[in-house]
């Protein structure tokens, strides 16, 4: 995973938790779940990118590089 993906993955994930704490405090039923769909795809996207790396090491490792 690039450095950009990590701090993309990370700032859509700390900007869900913001949205779900602040729709949480204010009875925003709505901007919480955003928040917390916001979370999940950060999460998603963090799976995809380490089993991309997981897939990339095993090439690596059946083609010798």
């Amino acid at each position: 995973m690039g450095n950009r993906d990590k701090v993309s993955n990370l700032a859509q994930d700390l900007k869900g938790k913001g949205k779900e704490t602040v729709g949480s405090a204010t009875g925003d039923e709505e901007l919480a779940a955003e928040g917390k769909a916001d979370q999940a795809e950060a999460d998603l996207r963090k799976a995809a990118e380490k089993l991309k790396d997981a897939a990339s090491e095993v090439k690596d490792a059946v083609t010798g590089h």
